[in-house]
C-alpha cells in the first residue's frame, strides 16, 4: 500500500510540471501576455498545494507546531534563554523536516529585563494601575518616583503645556487612529516629555480594543536628552486619568521599574532551504521573527508568521517539488527591538542583492488573508495580481499596496520587491504585545489558509523563468 501510494504522488506530480511553458525567445524579450501565460500553467501545482494544506495531511500542522514550540518554550524576548532554546529548538526541527542547508548564523542582539514593576495612583484615590516597562527603558531608584500627573493627548499638548511638565509624569492619552501614527507614542513618548523636564512617562496603550489590558513594545532614547523610565498603561486607566483632570482633581502616581539594560547578547538567525534546481544562486526568501515580547506566549507575534513561512517549505518539499530558484526560509531574532537580527542579515548578504527577487515577511498575523501586500515596480506588481489570481480556489486574489516588514524594509528600501500578508489588522492589535498574545488567540484553519497563499506565492515567484522585474 505504501509503495502504490508513493507511486501515485509521483505520477500526480510528474503532471503537474509537465504543463510548464516553452521558452521560445530570449526571457529578456517575452512579452507580458507570455508571463501571463506561464504562471497560468501553475493552476495545477497551485490546487495542489492548497489541498495539502488545507483538507489533506498537513492541515492543521502549522499551528500544532506552533502550540507545541510556545506551549514548551514561552515568551522569548531578546537577549532571553527562552530566545535562544526556542532557535536551539528550530534548529533541530528544520533539520528533521528534511530541508536543506539548515544553519545559523550568528548575531548580536540587545539584552534587557523588565524586573518588578509597579504603578499606583495615590491620590485622589488609591488604584493600583496595570503597566508594562517599554523596551529599553531604564528603571526607576528602588523607592520609586512619586510625582504628579500631566494628562495630555498629543505632543503638540505636551509643547503648549512645556511649563507645567517639569517634575511631573506626563500620561500620554493620545487616541488610537491606526498603528504607524500612534506608535510615535510608545516609540517617542518618553523622549519628548524628558524635553520639557519630566521625571517619568506613562503611555496610553496602542491598541485597537482593550480588556484593561497593557500593550508593551520598543521605544527609543535620544542622545544629549535625560533618560527617563516609561511604560505603558491601559486605556481605560489613561481616559479615566484624562477625565479625573479635566475636572479639576489632582493625581499623584508612584512608579516602580526594575529594569534594566545588560550587554549585547549573542544569538542567530535561523536558515534552512530549498535548493534551486536550475538558478540555485538566486533567492525567494520567506521570513518571520521568531523572538517575541516577555509576556503572553508570542504565539501571534510572530510564532504565527514564523511557522507558516516554514509551513510553506514543508508543503513544498512534500509536494516533491523543487523550483528553480533557492527558496530561503529565515526566522529572524530581536526584531522586535528594530529588525537587529536582520540588518545584521542584510550587512551580510547584501553583496548579493541581485540575486534576490522578492523577500516575503508575514509579522501581522495569520488571521484569514485578505490579500497580499505588495511593494514592487508596476511590471512586478502586474505579475503578482497573476500569481495571486491562482488562489482563487480560497477567494484570496488581492493585491494591495504597501508591502513591508520590519525585517525586510533593507532590502525593499535598495529595491528588492517585497511582500506581506494582509489580513484582520484590528484583531491583530487587539493582542499585540500583551498578555493575550497566546494560542487561543489563534486559528488552526485559518492559519491553514495563511500558508497556503505563502507556499503558492513563495514557489510560483521561484520557478518562473524570470525574476520578478524592478524599477
Amino acid at each position: 500500500m505504501k509503495f502504490l501510494l508513493i507511486t501515485f504522488v509521483g505520477v500526480h506530480l510528474l503532471s503537474l510540471n509537465s504543463g510548464k511553458a516553452i521558452y521560445k525567445k530570449d526571457t529578456l524579450q517575452r512579452t507580458f501576455q507570455e508571463i501571463k501565460e506561464e504562471i497560468s500553467h501553475y493552476g495545477d501545482v497551485a490546487k495542489a498545494i492548497i489541498d495539502l494544506a488545507i483538507y489533506g495531511k498537513a492541515q492543521n500542522r502549522s499551528y500544532e507546531r506552533l502550540a507545541l514550540l510556545v506551549d514548551t518554550v514561552g515568551p522569548r524576548l531578546s537577549g532571553s534563554k527562552n530566545l535562544e532554546k526556542a532557535i536551539q529548538i528550530m534548529y533541530q526541527n528544520l533539520m528533521e523536516d528534511g530541508l536543506e542547508n539548515v544553519h545559523l548564523e550568528p548575531v548580536k542582539i540587545p539584552h534587557w529585563e523588565r524586573g518588578e514593576e509597579s504603578a499606583v495612583m495615590l491620590e485622589p484615590r488609591m488604584h493600583k494601575m496595570a503597566i508594562l516597562g517599554l523596551g529599553s527603558s531604564i528603571g526607576t531608584p528602588p523607592e520609586g518616583i512619586t510625582a504628579e500627573v500631566l494628562v495630555v493627548n498629543s505632543f503638540d499638548e505636551l509643547q503648549r503645556r512645556a511649563p507645567e511638565a517639569r517634575g511631573k509624569i506626563v500620561v500620554y492619552n493620545q487616541p488610537y487612529i491606526n498603528y504607524s501614527r500612534t506608535v510615535e507614542y510608545r516609540a517617542r513618548g518618553a523622549v519628548e516629555a524628558a524635553k520639557v523636564g519630566a521625571v517619568a512617562s506613562l503611555i496610553r496603550s496602542v491598541a485597537s480594543f482593550s480588556i484593561y489590558s497593557p500593550h508593551t513594545g520598543m521605544q527609543e532614547y535620544q542622545d544629549g536628552v535625560p533618560k527617563i523610565p516609561t511604560a505603558c498603561i491601559t486605556v481605560e486607566d489613561a481616559e479615566m486619568m484624562s477625565r479625573m483632570v479635566s475636572r479639576g482633581s489632582r493625581i499623584v502616581i508612584q512608579l516602580k521599574m526594575g529594569a534594566k539594560n545588560y550587554a549585547e547578547a549573542d544569538s542567530f538567525n535561523t536558515v534552512a532551504e530549498i535548493t534551486g534546481s536550475k538558478y540555485p544562486e538566486q533567492v525567494v526568501l520567506v521570513s518571520g521573527h521568531l523572538d517575541s515580547w516577555d509576556v503572553g506566549q508570542g504565539a501571534m507575534d510572530d510564532g504565527g508568521g514564523a511557522f507558516i513561512s516554514w509551513e510553506a517549505l514543508s508543503l513544498i518539499r512534500d509536494l516533491g517539488l523543487r523550483p528553480k530558484r533557492t527558496l530561503r526560509l529565515v526566522l529572524w531574532t530581536a526584531e522586535e527591538q528594530g529588525g537587529v537580527g536582520a540588518f545584521q542579515y542584510y550587512q551580510s548578504h547584501k553583496a548579493n542583492i541581485s540575486n534576490y527577487s522578492l523577500v516575503m515577511e508575514s509579522d501581522e498575523g495569520t488571521f484569514l488573508p485578505s490579500g497580499l501586500r505588495f511593494t514592487g515596480s508596476e511590471r512586478a506588481r502586474a505579475i503578482m495580481k497573476e500569481v495571486m489570481s491562482l488562489l482563487q480556489p480560497i477567494n484570496v486574489t488581492q493585491v494591495f499596496s504597501a508591502g513591508e516588514g520590519t525585517d525586510i524594509n533593507f532590502w525593499i528600501q535598495a529595491g528588492v520587491p517585497g511582500a506581506s500578508l494582509l489580513d484582520d489588522l484590528y484583531k491583530y492589535f487587539s493582542f499585540h504585545h500583551s498578555h493575550g498574545d497566546t494560542m487561543t488567540v489563534m486559528d488552526p484553519k485559518q492559519m491553514n489558509v495563511a500558508a497556503a497563499v505563502w507556499a503558492v506565492v513563495s514557489y510560483v515567484v521561484a520557478d518562473m523563468e524570470e525574476m520578478l522585474p524592478r524599477s
